[in-house]
């Protein structure tokens, strides 16, 4: 008995601790507040160990925004360029059909120019010949392939000379064609008897005429030479022969 008296009121008796009673809220906006400047602090550090180490969240969104503003001035300088390239490229190619067709018209006038010379050496050489006998000649004879196989347009001019002004010519062209075909040469006279078009080869004019026209071939074959005859009465007044 004794000693369990000693024991609790004693030396060896248990220590007792007094403490002031403190609300949970406080202790609650305590704990709030430690945390608080915890996350502040650990922010803090981690900034100053950015800047430490050379990287500056601040200095880099704005290099950031920088260089969007300037891959956005890049793009519209871009599309400057392009609609540039394309107003050069279409001015280009305006330049290049223009300068071709200029070269076409050239062509057509260096053409047109040769045959009015040829056509006023032929009317000096009519006018040089009246008074004389008078005949019939063919002048500027034309034999050209169309483009389609075996297809040829010929053109020339029929002309009248002499001194006997009631001269007039009244009969018909005839066309002789020589070619080749599979090694073999062969002839082809137009128009042919049984042909019921041979009236388009009539002829009927007293000073001259203009004669435009096409025959046909077999598409295999090749022309080498083509004989044009005026016939009158049966009688051939005059001819001239193209080689091909």
């Amino acid at each position: 008995m004794l000693r369990r008296l000693r024991s609790r009121f004693g030396i060896s008796a248990p220590k007792v601790a007094v403490r002031t009673h403190i609300q949970w809220y406080w202790r609650a906006l305590a704990t709030i507040a430690v945390l608080t400047i915890s996350i502040a602090l650990a922010g803090w550090v981690y900034d100053a160990g950015r800047k430490i180490a050379g990287f500056d969240r601040h200095e880099t969104e704005l290099e950031l925004n920088a260089l969007r503003d300037r891959v956005i001035e890049l793009e519209q300088e871009n599309s400057k360029l392009s609609a540039l390239v394309n107003a050069g490229e279409s001015t280009v190619q305006i330049e290049r059909t223009a300068q071709q067709q200029l070269v076409r018209q050239v062509k057509i006038l260096e053409q047109e120019n040769g045959r009015l010379k040829e056509e006023l050496a032929f009317f000096e050489n009519l006018a040089a010949a009246e008074g004389k006998e008078t005949g019939f000649t063919i002048n500027r004879l034309r034999i050209e392939q169309n483009g389609s196989p075996g297809q040829y347009h010929y053109r020339l001019l029929a002309a009248a000379h002499g001194g006997k002004k009631d001269r007039e010519f009244k009969g018909s062209i005839q066309l002789v064609i020589s070619l080749q075909q599979g090694g073999i040469s062969a002839m082809m006279t137009l128009p042919k008897p049984s042909d019921p078009t041979r009236n388009r080869f009539n002829l009927n004019f007293k000073h001259f005429q203009r004669i435009d026209g096409s025959f046909q071939v077999p598409a295999e074959a090749r022309v080498t030479s083509v004989e044009v005859r005026l016939v009158q009465d049966g009688v051939t007044r005059a001819s001239q022969t193209v080689t091909l």
